[in-house]
């Protein structure tokens, strides 16, 4: 089956990846970049399936315009694929407040205002797929990464809820939980706040190891890790999870057990408060 993709981000990493896989089996292609000329190697080889769009999201007002584009360019959308983020990382004082609000306005409220765009388009389609990149960092929290994780814990939190209302149109959503990958997202993907003396040594210091090549122990296979994604489309259902990377899977259920953990514990005590 052929469709048509919405992709943001789709100049590096897990977003070229897709495009390129989608587009070399004959699908067609919305991306969303900040700079055109980073794909223009696509636009010359795929000129009736890759169509290009400017967006950086933090441009709220301009999501909006650009998805109605896309959805007019090649006159349906079929999947929507939330891809365009970036890493954030340093204790939670040494950030500024412009970081903060970066941060969030990229990999959350960008997010969101997107899937809130395409929804109409998918809605009068009869269906359609939303697929939300979010991380491992999703589920579980470390030191050093306190906005990363808000941002990502905020976007599966909306998708989570969203899930269950858009299912009665035939309207799929998945988070994609993807563990560490050998994509630029250890380079370019990441920024970082201006250290604190105070900090050095502490727990969330470990994460300035990672201006020097990013984390440690990369394992994932971006190539694989991308026709994972695309072929969670064609699963009915639609799968809420994708969990993409064996390290993905322990950091997860790890977390998850440990936090089951500490609620079980309370089980005696919740009641007191009842009325």
């Amino acid at each position: 089956m052929t469709r048509t993709w919405l992709i943001t981000g789709v100049s590096s990493g897990f977003g070229r990846q897709l495009a390129e896989q989608l587009l070399a089996r004959g699908d067609r292609v919305v991306g969303t970049v900040r700079r055109p000329d980073a794909v223009a190697d696509l636009l010359d080889t795929h000129p009736d399936t890759f169509a290009v769009q400017r967006l950086d999201l933090t441009d709220t007002d301009r999501i909006r315009p650009v998805v109605d584009d896309a959805q007019a360019h090649f006159g349906r959308l079929d999947v929507v694929v939330s891809n365009a983020g970036y890493g954030l990382f340093g204790a939670a004082e040494e950030l500024s407040d412009e970081q903060v609000r970066h941060q969030l306005d990229t990999n959350l409220l960008g997010s969101v205002q997107l899937i809130r765009a395409a929804l109409p388009h998918l809605r009068a389609a009869g269906g359609g797929r939303v697929l939300q990149l979010s991380s491992m960092a999703g589920q579980a929290a470390w030191p050093g990464s306190s906005l990363y994780n808000a941002s990502k814990w905020g976007i599966e939190g909306f998708c989570e809820a969203l899930a269950p209302e858009v299912a009665p149109f035939g309207i799929g959503v998945t988070i994609v939980e993807p563990g560490t990958a050998r994509t630029d997202f250890g380079s370019s993907g990441l920024r970082f706040a201006e250290p604190l003396d105070a900090y050095d040594g502490s727990p969330a210091a470990a994460v300035r190891a990672f201006r020097d090549g990013g984390p440690p122990g990369v394992i994932g296979d971006p190539a694989r890790m991308a026709a994972a994604m695309i072929d969670s489309v064609d699963r009915d259902p639609a799968p809420l999870r994708l969990v993409l990377g064996s390290d993905s899977w322990a950091g997860m259920t790890a977390a998850l057990e440990a936090r089951l953990a500490d609620v079980r514990a309370q089980r005696g005590t919740a009641a007191v408060t009842d009325s």
